[in-house]
């Protein structure tokens, strides 16, 4: 059986759930590796919520994804299925009510890179995955409407954590409107995407919306930029790699790094919120 790694068993999520799933996990992949006729080649790797094994099967590669079941293996699914392929993991086959999916095999992250690299890499890969987005796709702009009327409340209850015109000016650029129907992936940064040999880089567990691709901007940058001594220069390569309008871009990172600023306050995260500051203090008129 598969040995899981510390850092992942260590992971907060399991704090206050998932010890079930964690426990079973081992014999689940055996499970699953019987089920499709796998045989498992190497390591475990994981992220915050799945481990991924690497497997093959009739001497082809794949990799073997885990995470508990549910509705965001199921979104997942049809995420990984609407983008086929295009700048993005392909999906072989999948398992939803053990969690389980059996996808192509990538190799290096892109938080393996350097920064510059990988911001240019990531505006590309944002108007890769900007094809006609389906109907039922939740839009960015309802996303927007609906936290942006929690924001204030939010703020008011931590305790105002930070200048009340950092908010005002967040609300005041929120980008409630949309005429755009592109795919958005709502959950993008270096850690998402790995080396392909179709395509140079592939972004995997992806989050299907539809609307403005400057939707995920602030994460792309917020996630590296203790590594940034410039962060306007590199906002500007996103946003040229992208072909995004500079000012649509701005509103965006500023409403998606105090919509985070005040989630990382309320999970009691300390370094992000130290970076939001800093995010904000450098895009601010």
């Amino acid at each position: 059986m598969i040995e899981l790694p510390e850092e992942f068993l260590r992971m907060p999520r399991w704090w206050t759930e998932g010890a079930d799933w964690l426990r079973d996990l081992p014999m689940a992949v055996e499970r699953q590796c019987r089920r499709w006729d796998l045989a498992v080649v190497g390591a475990v790797a994981h992220g915050s919520n799945a481990v991924v094994v690497p497997v093959t099967r009739d001497g082809e590669e794949f990799v073997l994804r885990m995470s508990p079941p549910g509705q965001e293996v199921a979104e997942q699914t049809w995420a990984l299925r609407w983008w086929a392929g295009r700048g993005m993991a392909q999906l072989y086959d999948v398992d939803v009510e053990a969690g389980a999916m059996l996808l192509e095999r990538l190799s290096t992250p892109l938080t393996t890179r350097p920064v510059d690299e990988a911001v240019a890499v990531l505006g590309q890969l944002m108007r890769r995955l900007a094809v006609p987005a389906p109907a039922e796709a939740r839009s960015t702009a309802d996303i927007v409407t609906t936290r942006s009327a929690q924001l204030e409340p939010e703020w008011e209850r931590l305790g105002r954590p930070f200048d009340v015109a950092i908010l005002r000016e967040a609300l005041s650029v929120a980008p409630y409107e949309s005429t755009s129907t592109a795919a958005v992936n709502g959950d993008f940064h270096s850690a998402q995407v790995l080396a392909g040999t179709r395509e140079p880089w592939l972004t995997v567990d992806p989050v299907l919306f539809q609307g403005d691709i400057e939707y995920d901007l602030g994460r792309v940058l917020w996630t590296r930029l203790d590594e940034m001594q410039d962060i306007v220069e590199y906002f500007d390569s996103a946003v040229r790699e992208a072909a995004l309008d500079r000012d649509r871009a701005r509103d965006w990172v500023i409403w998606r790094t105090v919509d985070y600023w005040l989630w990382g306050f309320s999970v009691g995260l300390t370094e992000d919120p130290v970076r939001c500051a800093r995010l904000i203090t450098a895009l601010s008129r």
